[in-house]
């Protein structure tokens, strides 16, 4: 929650400042602005800075006049540009384009929210002709960058469709010219050698899930008919990362990225959990909490926990993985990376579930194994329970003008632009955070929610407030965490 800062004076005059947003992170006053601007000030350097009585001579006086929170001496083009920056993903269009192949799937996730089918059920299979349509619907974005990315289900119980996309989408790019990117997510365990050889040989990025060490990974990760995973995917995490190596690939840039889903499992194991990402040579561990909705009360008590318990592990693993690179261990932490490219850099990462506003049918968008088209796989999700409300067309009777200009995509946008939501707008960690209206929907049945009553707000605040501090107290700390912000694209390196 964002704290209330009472003044011994509300200024008389604000002529000399600029706009920015202020707030409590560790006993000191942050202040924000809408270039991705921050800054750390004493309460009484705070204070001074409100009534204009900082002295020239002040440490702190030329960075704020450089970060536009000063008027006087302030370039106010180049942070008009600096704005226009952070925000230029707006006029893009969708880039991130999933892709349903299949509902079916060998696998009984405890936590799994995608509407699965039993792996007879051939009718929740996408046909080649929908997958035609869904490659033509998709380059017709006025993003420069495409990625298609193949979910299911097991998306790889359709391989051919798969394939068939790669080629097809290539295909037409000879006319588009876009950056154009496969990825596929995968569970690892319908995996053979030849799909692996494709794969590798058509420079599809793979995406597997790995919650840990075998005691979690299979607690959390089942077979439809009982048995264990673990072994499996790690047999083809090492062969995958071992033939780009062979491949002579960067294995800084050409390897498995692996996702964990937090269970109250994880809370017991999460040391090991981080040893077996550095063990694996996986580069990136994507810390991320139990979507909470949906579960039977059951299920939830098995492997939930509170939104307090989900940030104390969290804090206690990023602790760690900076003890490994301060060691010289290369590995970072993807949810902290995605703020550090928000607060250390002057680009946006485009990370559509945390952008302003959300990138729901502007940033990406979700086909539906049948051709039904919504503006990201929660949607999608939503409708398999029945309501049909984030539907925006499909790829048989729809145009792409009509689908990115659906009232449902502008709804999105307006529920999730921070500028105007109460308490947001005014929320010191307003640029560097996004709101998921399809999460208040699934909470509340409300787009809009009730912004500083979610557990998304408390878990952003908590993590920008604990990034802030580490930067602001640890001067070992800066070196590595701006390391964890340099994007290099693979396409550029293959």
């Amino acid at each position: 929650m964002t704290r209330t800062l009472t003044l011994t004076a509300p200024p008389e005059q604000v002529e000399h400042l600029g706009f920015f947003r202020f707030g409590d992170v560790g006993g000191k006053v942050v202040i924000t602005n809408d270039a991705g601007e921050w800054t750390l000030l004493e309460r009484p350097d705070f204070q001074a800075l409100l009534v204009d009585t900082l002295a020239p001579e002040h440490p702190k006086r030329a960075e704020l006049v450089d970060k536009g929170f000063l008027r006087d001496g302030a370039d106010l083009n180049q942070i008009a540009e600096r704005v226009a920056r952070k925000r230029r993903f707006l006029g893009q269009g969708p880039h991130l384009h999933i892709v349903i192949t299949t509902l079916r799937c060998n696998q009984s996730c405890k936590y799994c929210h995608a509407s699965r089918t039993d792996m007879d059920r051939v009718d929740t299979d996408m046909s080649m002709e929908t997958a035609k349509k869904v490659v033509d619907m998709a380059m017709q974005t006025t993003s420069p960058y495409v990625n298609f990315e193949y979910q299911g289900g097991e998306p790889t119980v359709r391989f051919d469709v798969i394939q068939f996309v790669v080629d097809y989408s290539r295909e037409k790019n000879r006319y588009e010219g876009k950056t154009l990117e496969h990825a596929l997510v995968t569970n690892l365990t319908y995996m053979t050698e030849d799909k692996a050889e494709w794969l590798l040989a058509n420079d599809v990025l793979l995406c597997t899930s790995l919650d840990g060490p075998a005691v979690v990974h299979n607690f959390n990760r089942t077979w439809r008919k009982g048995g264990e995973a673990f072994d499996r995917v790690l047999h083809w995490i090492r062969y995958f990362n071992r033939r780009y190596v062979e491949m002579g690939r960067d294995p800084e840039l050409w390897h498995v990225d692996a996702l964990m889903t937090t269970t109250r499992k994880t809370l017991e194991h999460w040391r090991e959990v981080i040893d077996l990402y550095v063990e694996l040579g996986i580069r990136n561990i994507h810390l991320r909490p139990l979507n909470p909705f949906g579960f039977a009360n059951k299920t939830w008590r098995a492997i939930g926990y509170t939104p307090q318990e989900y940030l104390d592990f969290y804090a206690r693993a990023l602790d760690y993985v900076l003890e490994l690179n301060k060691q010289g261990v290369q590995i970072i932490e993807g949810t902290a990376s995605t703020f550090l490219k928000k607060m250390l850099t002057p680009d946006d990462p485009n990370f559509v579930d945390l952008r302003n506003p959300v990138g729901s049918g502007t940033g990406q968008i979700a086909y539906n194994f049948d051709g039904n088209i919504y503006p990201s796989d929660e949607g999608r999700m939503i409708a398999a329970t029945g309501d049909q409300l984030f539907k925006l067309g499909d790829v048989f009777t729809s145009t792409y003008d009509e689908v990115v200009n659906h009232p449902t995509v502008k709804a999105l946008a307006v529920a999730s632009s921070l500028d105007s939501l109460p308490s947001c707008h005014t929320c010191w960690n307003a640029p560097f955070c996004g709101v998921r209206p399809l999460h208040n929907y699934m909470q509340s049945g409300d787009l809009f929610g009730q912004r500083p009553n979610t557990p998304k707000c408390t878990e952003h605040l908590t993590i920008a407030r604990l990034l802030m501090s580490k930067l602001a107290n640890d001067p070992d700390v800066e070196p590595i965490f701006r390391r964890w912000t340099i994007h290099r694209p693979r396409h550029e390196s293959s």
